[in-house]
């Protein structure tokens, strides 16, 4: 759709679906002061009102459209606009928002919401106004850079890493917790630096073990490498960038927990719950990674009285640690940024720079000696606070603790009679014993285990 402007040129917005869908834009366009609809149009007169025009909304609508993103990205657009940016600006001209309005608005988010998450806000409203200004709907964009007044001393908060044994240590309350499938993909995650997209997308055909020979890689597909998760709905496709297609070679340890892993449900996908579905994020940090991290002696009615091991680790912060982990070992940059998915800085350095295959190997070995050292620190097994001790396999020691209070309600025969009785004759015989049911009654909130 194009449009002659007020100095003389020529603007055009792209992006619609059909040819109806540009016209229909075009009419809103016109309604602008000093902007023709579309090509063959004819010039608005200069004397149209200027309280008619292109609105934040409309504008915002039409902007969207025309992107090209990610999903997950025009899902986080479309958001802000909606939730945000459309209830302070959308019935606003573009004219008439004022970069003193935006940046008192900021101020007053501020007080509500995380840094993080306003400067998110503000980023996008001034892309918003920055194209309405390269498409000449007005003059310039009115949000810019404040070089005046005292600059605020923002202290970003560093993000938790954990050293291997407390990775370990939340790998193993998160089996108490959720299930084995969690310990395994907070290990996984922290002894491979791969992203939750990137190991919920995981396929078996892009695991390769060899259990044998301890040797394994995964390959993460440029195409339909990576699990997203919009508004609810599961879709595989890219991963981050363009660098994040790469392959992950294995330590031992973990080729022969994948394997294990494996045999134990039959999906496509390498990480399932116990029900055969994708795990989403929230979920999993609310109800496996926080309380592992963070500890349960805040809440009241938690099973487990557990002391904070990492307080705020998320599951980024696992590729924090690995990449710290690569630092500590002496790593070089451009493995460090091969593993993890990133490009380096220098053009010239991304060019030339290649990794031996004696580097992979020392990587590999560094890894292999964290998990050593971290099982003979936590010993194969757990205590907690309140005396219990956990173990890997949880649902192993539950079939056990079952096995054991069966044994303990069976009835025991009675011993056969090898001589005289000294009882009396007659004395009426003993009834015999009656049998005790095995099921005994637990509280709601535990979980059943099945005997068998």
């Amino acid at each position: 759709m194009r449009y002659d402007t007020d100095a003389g040129g020529a603007g055009e917005v792209g992006g619609f679906s059909s040819a109806a869908a540009a016209r229909a834009a075009a009419q809103q366009f016109s309604t602008w002061r000093g902007v023709v609809g579309v090509v063959g149009g004819r010039r608005a007169p200069e004397s149209a009102e200027p309280s008619v025009g292109l609105t934040m909304s409309r504008w915002a609508s039409l902007w969207l459209d025309s992107r090209d993103v990610a999903p997950t990205t025009m899902a986080q657009y479309r958001s802000l606009v909606r939730n945000h940016l459309e209830p302070r600006f959308g019935e606003l001209r573009l004219g008439e928002i004022s970069g003193l309005d935006a940046r008192m608005w900021a101020l007053s988010l501020r007080s509500r919401y995380a840094d993080a998450t306003v400067d998110t806000i503000m980023k996008l409203l001034s892309m918003l106004l920055a194209d309405a200004a390269r498409e000449r709907l007005i003059p310039a964009n009115p949000i810019f850079p404040a070089r005046r007044g005292r600059r605020p001393a923002r202290v970003r908060p560093a993000i938790v890493w954990a050293d291997p044994e407390q990775v370990l240590r939340v790998g193993l309350r998160a089996c108490e917790l959720v299930g084995g499938w969690a310990g395994l993909l907070i290990v996984t995650a922290a002894w491979t630096g791969a992203r939750w997209g990137e190991l919920l997308g995981l396929q078996r055909h892009n695991l390769h073990l060899d259990v044998d020979r301890g040797r394994g890689w995964m390959v993460i597909d440029a195409e339909r490498g990576a699990l997203h998760e919009v508004n609810g709905v599961f879709s595989l496709g890219r991963p981050k960038t363009a660098h994040s297609a790469r392959t992950v070679e294995l330590p031992p340890f973990l080729v022969g927990l994948l394997a294990r892993h494996l045999e134990c449900h039959a999906h496509p996908h390498v990480f399932v719950t116990r029900r055969g579905e994708y795990p989403r994020r929230s979920n999993f940090a609310r109800r496996a990674l926080h309380p592992a991290a963070d500890g349960t002696l805040a809440h009241s009615r938690s099973r487990w009285k557990w002391a904070p091991i990492a307080t705020g680790l998320t599951f980024h912060g696992l590729r924090h640690s690995h990449a710290t982990w690569m630092i500590a070992d002496h790593i070089p940059a451009a493995a460090q940024s091969y593993r993890l998915g990133h490009a380096l800085p220098n053009a010239i350095d991304q060019v030339y720079s290649h990794i031996a295959p004696e580097l992979h190997t020392h990587l590999i070995a560094c890894l292999q000696h964290r998990w050593d050292h971290a099982l003979t620190a936590v010993g194969g097994h757990v205590v907690g606070e309140n005396g219990h001790r956990g173990r890997p396999d949880a649902l192993a020691q539950a079939r056990r603790r079952a096995k054991i209070r069966r044994a303990a309600l069976r009835p025991q025969p009675e011993p056969p009679l090898t001589g005289a009785s000294s009882a009396p004759e007659s004395a009426a015989p003993a009834p015999a014993m009656p049998r005790v049911s095995t099921v005994r009654w637990r509280p709601r909130h535990r979980r059943r285990v099945d005997p068998r």
